[in-house]
């Protein structure tokens, strides 16, 4: 037998270890993380009534930095099942931190933007969403608006997402009534059991600008900082990979919001800011706008639409389509299936449309070999020129 040799314990490895327990501070019964801490701020005792609670006072506090018309927080919020509200947290800040902390947003991270398998630099969509929340608070902030709303639609927004980006939708469409989307199907299956307030599903469930306008302001500006990330940060991606170079870039883009990321997404950022600090409305000045559009429609004809993207969806909605399809008829496959009540052929196969929608791409491509014998040489490729 191998006899593996051990390396002692180092010193660095002891430091660490010693510090589990923390230190006794400088009044008892207080622990504190450093042996030399020494801050201090204003002690801030709790009282026994909500209606003097932190959370109440912050409610207050954020009421007066707010503009007519935006979202309000209020106590535990609006939900399909009723709960206490928090002692710290604003409704939406708890809707913020229950999607942040969710199965289905972790799963993002291992979910296509582009690129199938993308290089350690390149989105997925967990980093898109980050992006997304950063450019809608940094707009709500500019204007007045609930960040922490608008912080918890864009985190949330692409929660129902299957795996192979947007290839995944026409992949599971034709197994649902009414079709696959992934703004619906994140609203109303993958982040059902969080209990979200209904202005948040609102914003997640319409932020696509094919669906109707989400019911509240800041939803509308997080259908806005979608838009503005993905443009940008996609076409970064696509010249870091040598698909594209700056210089492809359309003149009129180039022209009024630069070259490189940062000035783009401040140029856009900007303009939706001034546009409705100085009508109310949320949108964005024509002239960013136009340019705007030929952003997008420069990334659809030479990203997204280009040969090797035309073939990894391909490949995505053959493989994605047989798991479902195998799931179905195996629903004692999918984790869980022994608590469900009922048999019927439609709840199979929604199971399995729910169960393949969640897995990332690797974990696809993993069930299809093992499950299908799935040829290697036809899954998803990585990035292909």
């Amino acid at each position: 037998m191998e006899v593996v040799s051990i390396e002692p314990v180092s010193e660095r490895s002891r430091r660490w270890a010693a510090t589990m327990e923390g230190y006794e501070g400088a009044l008892d019964d207080v622990t504190v993380a450093h042996r030399d801490s020494s801050a201090r701020v204003g002690a801030q005792p709790v009282t026994p009534s909500d209606a003097f609670s932190p959370r109440a006072l912050r409610e207050r506090q954020l009421d007066e930095l707010l503009i007519p018309g935006a979202t309000r927080s209020s106590g535990a919020g609006n939900r399909p099942r009723e709960e206490e509200p928090d002692e710290f947290r604003t409704c939406f800040e708890r809707d913020r931190d229950r999607i942040l902390h969710s199965t289905a947003f972790r799963r993002l991270a291992g979910k296509t933007q582009v690129f199938v398998f993308p290089e350690d630099h390149m989105r997925t969509r967990l980093t898109h969403a980050l992006e997304v929340a950063q450019v809608a608070t940094g707009i709500a902030r500019g204007i007045g608006l609930n960040t922490a709303l608008s912080d918890a639609i864009a985190l949330g927004h692409d929660c129902g997402h299957g795996p192979g980006g947007h290839a995944s939708e026409e992949a599971l469409d034709p197994f649902l009534e009414h079709g696959f989307d992934h703004a619906l199907w994140g609203a109303d299956v993958s982040l059902t059991g969080l209990n979200l307030c209904v202005e948040t599903l609102d914003g997640i469930r319409n932020h696509s600008w094919s669906r109707p306008a989400p019911t509240t302001p800041e939803g509308e500006v997080v259908s806005w900082a979608d838009r503005i990330a993905y443009v940008c940060h996609d076409f970064e991606d696509a010249v870091s990979a040598g698909i594209v170079t700056d210089e492809d870039l359309p003149a009129l883009v180039r022209e009024r919001c630069g070259l490189k990321r940062g000035q783009q997404l401040g140029a856009f950022i900007n303009a939706v800011i001034h546009t409705v600090r100085a009508t109310g409305v949320i949108g964005m000045d024509a002239s960013h706008a136009e340019a705007l559009a030929a952003f997008r429609t420069f990334n659809y004809e030479t990203i997204y639409l280009r040969g090797a993207s035309r073939h990894q969806a391909s490949a995505v909605v053959s493989m994605l389509r047989a798991l479902v399809e195998y799931f179905a008829a195996h629903p004692e496959g999918i984790p869980d299936a022994t608590a469900r009540t009922s048999s019927e052929p439609s709840d199979a196969l929604f199971d399995a449309v729910a169960y393949v929608a969640g897995m990332t791409d690797r974990y696809a491509c993993r069930s299809a070999v093992q499950l299908l014998d799935w040829p290697e040489d036809q899954l998803p490729k990585g990035l292909e020129r």
